[in-house]
């Protein structure tokens, strides 16, 4: 597995990325809905206007210009506001300044050099985005001991500190960087953005050096991540945008037992599920749903129903509450009867209904590495919810992601770099 990490280099993952097409925060929303469909991960990097005097800036300037990540989940909550849902014209036109979300910290700018291991531990610190600038000189390879680094010995971590690269912080990274004016002029103002998916790929194609990692289960690994963020379905689903900010960027919406001690998971709301939705109709569903609702969709081209028809739907929900002893129905997207609203013009919904996804995406606390990775990209999830394996086995216990993953695999003993003297 060392020389998956040691030599490799980020310039590696840049081979056919396009250069980097900056989106300014004077964007409008329906700019960034329109974006946002062709990105990866859900989300989009949003950064400041550069200056008219600045003809040509360097990597750090670049990099204090970043403003943020936006991802679909922001923008569907503040279009879920009053005044946006009264005003359609209003929330698609505002700005993206008002909608991201400030995280100068989830973007970096690297030198294409720096090693694979050094950009895990820049990703398991929160970094969502890597950017490197683009070179003449650089041509795909890898720097076959990219252990020495501009003509030094890199050091690494103690054996003791159990493989956690302590040593590489980001300012050390940052350190060890070659100076912006290295770079030629002529491709000193290009970049292109590498994701977490990026990496992601490049590991899964690499399986066979990641040997015995990938068919160790996720609970063997330490993968699972028991520090997730969930909201009772019977809770308002605008209440998820509250707690929303935390990677991965989703919340999962749970039917607790009446003793309290078993989540049922039974869907989530995140960006990732948001990414190619009807932005309004979700918008409105989020403001006025239920999350169990919010989760299961609503009946579609509702506004066209009659009175009769809803009239014979309320008969036959009382055929089958008597039919099931005065139990309640199980919540799905035909028991839902919401019929005020969706053929309101201001909102512009009208026969276009917010449709949910009541099946999340799941795997066992047994489940390999390798699964899940394949799970995760097949899908173009930023994360995986795990469940029990006993008799509980919709129970949740967890949520994988990215930096669970980079995690996982960069702190094994294999994975680990030995210093060595200088000769």
């Amino acid at each position: 597995m060392a020389s998956v990490f040691l030599y490799h280099v980020v310039g590696d993952l840049t081979v056919g990325k396009p250069e980097l097409s900056e989106f300014s925060e004077t964007e409008t929303v329906a700019a960034a809905i329109r974006t946002i469909g062709d990105s990866s991960e859900g989300g989009i990097p949003v950064w400041r206007t550069r200056s008219p005097k600045c003809v040509m800036e360097n990597a750090e300037t670049r990099q204090q210009r970043f403003v943020g990540i936006l991802n679909a989940l922001d923008i569907v909550a503040f279009l879920a506001r009053e005044d946006c849902l009264a005003n359609r014209d209003r929330g698609i036109n505002a700005p993206v300044s008002e909608v991201v979300v400030p995280d100068n910290a989830a973007l970096k700018v690297v030198d294409p050099g720096t090693r694979l291991i050094d950009a895990l531990e820049m990703m398991k610190q929160g970094v969502k985005r890597l950017l490197v600038p683009k070179s003449l000189y650089w041509r795909g390879m890898s720097k076959r001991f990219s252990i020495m680094y501009s003509g030094k010995w890199v050091k690494n971590t103690d054996p003791a500190s159990g493989g956690s690269s302590t040593t590489n912080t980001l300012s050390n990274i940052s350190n060890r960087l070659p100076p912006a004016s290295s770079s030629t002029s002529a491709t000193q103002d290009k970049f292109c953005c590498l994701s977490r998916e990026d990496v992601l790929r490049f590991l899964i194609g690499c399986l066979g050096a990641l040997a015995p990692l990938p068919l160790s289960s996720i609970s063997s690994l330490g993968a699972v991540n028991p520090h997730y963020c969930c909201i009772e379905a019977s809770i308002a689903a605008v209440d998820a945008t509250m707690i929303r900010h935390h990677d991965p960027c989703a919340v999962a919406v749970v039917d607790q037992t009446p003793d309290g001690n078993h989540n049922k998971i039974i869907g989530e709301i995140s960006s990732a599920r948001l990414w190619k939705c009807d932005y309004f109709a979700a918008a409105w569903a989020l403001a006025n749903l239920s999350a169990g609702q919010f989760v299961m969709g609503v009946e579609d081209n509702m506004s066209s129903r009659t009175e009769l028809d809803i009239a014979l739907n309320k008969i036959a929900e009382a055929n089958d509450l008597a039919a099931n002893g005065g139990g309640l129905r199980k919540l799905g997207s035909r028991t839902i009867g919401f019929f005020g609203n969706w053929s309101n013009p201001n909102l512009g919904i009208g026969r276009s209904m917010y449709r949910g996804r009541s099946a999340p995406l799941t795997c066992k606390v047994t489940s390999s590495l390798a699964a899940v990775m394949a799970q995760m990209l097949s899908h173009r999830a930023t994360h995986v919810w795990v469940t029990a394996e006993d008799e509980h086995d919709d129970d949740l216990v967890g949520v994988v992601g990215y930096a669970d993953i980079f995690a996982a695999v960069s702190r094994q003993p294999s994975a680990t770099i030995s210093e060595t003297p200088s000769s």
